[in-house]
């Protein structure tokens, strides 16, 4: 009875401190979101001299910098850019990922193998690598940026490897081949039989896939740096920078407009948060 009663407290003592560490890290990580939200409801002279300061210490709190920084940024113009942008690039990206990912999966020959080792393979290579030769060839040579479609193309382009990955994985571990057999004798089409028996089937991995993309091209501020300058263009988070000035910022602001950027993508993933589990743990399975 000793060495069973030992053993358990020993298990509650090991579970005890493991919540314990969790409930820190979690507070160490979701600080910094806390705080640009308590910073975004102060004004500048309060953020200046006590900037990790609660909201019940202070005097002034409002809402002044949600309307100033709504009007600052052309909410609603950046807000049609960004959506645009982010939607038909995720749309374009998981329509040709997984088209792709099955072929690969269904045709095992050299060339579809070929085709995803390099995919994966360049999914080591950094985006800093080749932005300058990006911009030179498209921008000097082509001179097609400050384009939406440009930006879009780009966007489809970095985020295929990753997604085929993940669509490759779904698909043969989770996709019976005996249903595409069926369809087949039932008189369907290649075509057919993917969008309508394979395609249906991939929601849980399109559901990741969606919200991972989504989330990237959404708070993507580099490339949409290097490919937009028209001001009518730009998307949020390029937007965000006017708050910046030559020689200070306006703080409060700036947090507000981060808010601003992130509440319709947290909106998403909040809808989306079941599907996005069960999809990259089956996904991530090959």
């Amino acid at each position: 009875m000793k060495n069973t009663e030992i053993g358990g407290t020993r298990k509650k003592v090991t579970h005890a401190a493991a919540i314990t560490a969790l409930i820190v890290i979690f507070i160490a990580y979701m600080f910094p979101f806390i705080m640009v939200l308590i910073n975004s409801l102060k004004q500048k002279r309060d953020i200046i001299k006590s900037p990790f300061s609660w909201l019940f210490t202070i005097k002034g709190l409002s809402f002044d910098n949600f309307v100033k920084a709504f009007v600052q940024m052309d909410f609603l113009n950046a807000f049609k850019n960004s959506l645009l942008v982010t939607a038909a690039a995720t749309i374009l990206v998981t329509l040709l990922a997984a088209m792709l990912a099955y072929y690969i999966v269904r045709h095992n020959n050299k060339i579809s193998n070929l085709t995803f080792a390099l995919m994966v393979a360049s999914m080591i290579i950094p985006f800093q690598a080749i932005m300058i030769p990006l911009v030179s060839i498209y921008g000097g040579t082509l001179n097609i940026l400050n384009h939406r479609v440009t930006l879009i193309f780009m966007h489809t382009g970095f985020a295929m490897a990753m997604s085929v990955f993940m669509f490759h994985g779904f698909i043969k571990g989770s996709i019976p081949i005996a249903l595409e057999e069926a369809a087949y004798i039932d008189g369907c089409t290649k075509s057919q039989t993917f969008f309508r028996i394979v395609f249906p089937l991939l929601k849980p991995i399109i559901s990741t896939m969606v919200i991972l993309n989504a989330m990237a091209f959404w708070n993507d501020f580099l490339l949409p740096s290097l490919v937009l300058t028209d001001k009518k263009l730009l998307t949020l988070p390029l937007s965000t920078y006017s708050f910046y000035g030559t020689y200070s910022a306006d703080y409060g602001t700036i947090m507000a407009g981060l808010l601003l950027c992130v509440i319709p993508i947290l909106i998403l993933y909040v809808i989306l948060q079941k599907q996005i589990i069960s999809g990259v743990v089956a996904g991530a399975v090959k």
